[in-house]
């Protein structure tokens, strides 16, 4: 699967433009205008990248990037700080409270291009947080393949975005509307029965492995972490073996 973005941006005319190009260049381009928005969408469902413009309604995108950096779910993800703010001062202020790069209006898109790419090869390349993996179960979001202990699950996307939203996350309690939104479903119409019927259905699809999908009365569901870790890779090179083989 893609590279994922996260466009936080309220300008309309240069959101057409940064989405058309970077799909044009392979990434996968998610954007909202408001950083409260943002810190949710990030918190929720981690992107790879974030594009974030300092002038924004509500909260700016200082106070974004800040809270972004306090957040262990979003610590690491790399920012590129988007403005028309030209002067060195603003730039200090952006890079000291963690933006990785900083860039000012008007810009190349072709040069934007080439600093995203820069700022993944910095934080382990294009390749990186491609692959999860927890309790035996491994989910390859480049080839969309999902195994358990090394045997292939078939599953539909709405099911593969749940298992990938629980493994970005373990021990974190979704909300179902929550998982709806992960899944690019549409939040406002969500039916409690159906998330159920997606979450019984891929239970049942990764066997022994789905009693680790826990049901919180009340809430909706997480992941269970692991005993002493979190046991998530960012590497197809960290693969858990097969039981019983060394």
């Amino acid at each position: 699967m893609a590279t994922r973005v996260l466009l936080v941006e309220d300008e309309h005319a240069l959101v057409e433009v940064l989405r058309y190009n970077l799909t044009r260049e392979g990434f996968e381009v998610q954007n909202c205008g408001d950083g409260r928005q943002a810190l949710r969408l990030a918190q929720l469902n981690p992107p790879d990248l974030i594009i974030l413009d300092l002038m924004l309604p509500g909260m700016d995108g200082l106070e974004v990037c800040r809270l972004l950096r306090a957040d262990a779910a979003t610590a690491r993800i790399p920012i590129l700080m988007l403005t028309a703010r030209s002067e060195e001062a603003d730039q200090i202020v952006g890079l000291a409270v963690g933006a990785d790069d900083y860039v000012t209006k008007p810009f190349s898109v072709k040069v934007l291009i080439q600093r995203l790419r820069a700022l993944l090869r910095r934080a382990g390349g294009e390749e990186a947080h491609q692959v999860l993996s927890a309790h035996g179960i491994r989910l390859d979001r480049r080839t969309h393949r999902v195994t358990v202990n090394g045997e292939p699950v078939h599953l539909t996307l709405t099911e593969f975005r749940f298992l990938e939203t629980f493994l970005r996350q373990p021990g974190r309690a979704f909300r179902r509307d929550e998982l709806l939104e992960a899944a690019g479903g549409d939040a406002d119409l969500v039916l409690e029965r159906t998330v159920d019927v997606h979450i019984k259905s891929l239970r049942r699809k990764l066997g022994p492995a789905g009693e680790v999908i826990e049901t919180v009365r009340g809430v909706g569901y997480r992941l269970r972490e692991a005993y002493g870790s979190q046991d998530v890779s960012a590497s197809p090179a960290t693969t858990p073996p097969k039981p019983g083989k060394t």
